[in-house]
């Protein structure tokens, strides 16, 4: 069954799209059948998904591309997770019915930030939307430019904060422009080194959810088996 990453955020303009797309080709890069959903009524991300078609080939982008309103999310992840490893989810930049819908259909949920006071204010409504769901999150500090104060200092104030800084590089937008991901483009960029570690969390998170859920009935498992051994 899938596992589900909204990348989400109340603030418009903090990258979602670029970390959507980077993360969602860094897994299938790793073997991973991934499907991307957009829900952003912006479209980005199927602007670069078609860019990408042109590209490779329709039916050859490596993903599953699917783009609909927030209110149809639900049904077309429950249809997905049997088809994928992982789905993505571009989320619009609000947090209202549609993004609610989105963040509910998750098992977790990246929030990127860039360093500035409205993006940190912003980011409050989605940390409480993901508590209130008890979904894990890992909050990016993206677009950072280097020895950035003010990015130390927003840090200091983010909960939840992701090891891994997407530093303000050039490669992330050009390589969008082309259809494909920094990744590709220069698979030994710093760029390209800063997803990979951040795909390197994301998935460690989600395999610390599935050995929590395999826990309990590992256990009851085990009781099981010392019930018929004594009873035997």
């Amino acid at each position: 069954m899938a596992k589900v990453i909204t990348v989400a955020q109340q603030k418009g303009g903090a990258g979602k799209t670029t970390v959507a797309a980077h993360i969602a080709v860094a897994l299938a890069q790793k073997g991973n059948r991934v499907a991307i959903i957009d829900i952003d009524p912006q479209g980005s991300l199927g602007y670069w998904h078609r860019i990408r078609e042109e590209k490779f080939g329709e039916g050859y982008t490596g993903l599953i591309f699917n783009s609909l309103s927030g209110w149809r999310v639900g049904s077309e992840v429950s249809r997905l997770r049997k088809q994928c490893d992982y789905i993505i989810i571009d989320s619009p930049p609000h947090t209202e019915t549609e993004a609610r819908t989105a963040i509910r259909s998750a098992d977790m949920i990246v929030i990127p930030v860039q360093p500035s006071p409205t993006d940190l204010w912003a980011t409050k409504a989605t940390l409480d939307l993901a508590k209130a769901e008890k979904l894990p999150v890992k909050v990016v500090l993206n677009r950072v430019p280097p020895n950035s104060r003010l990015a130390q200092t927003i840090a200091a104030e983010l909960p939840e904060l992701a090891d891994t800084i997407l530093g303000n590089r050039v490669l992330f937008a050009s390589s969008l422009m082309e259809g494909r991901t920094a990744t590709e483009m220069e698979p030994n960029s710093s760029a390209a080194q800063e997803i990979k570690a951040l795909v390197k969390e994301i998935t460690a998170v989600l395999k610390d959810d599935d050995d929590e859920e395999a826990a309990p009935q590992e256990k009851t498992s085990k009781s099981a088996k010392k019930k018929t051994l004594v009873t035997a």
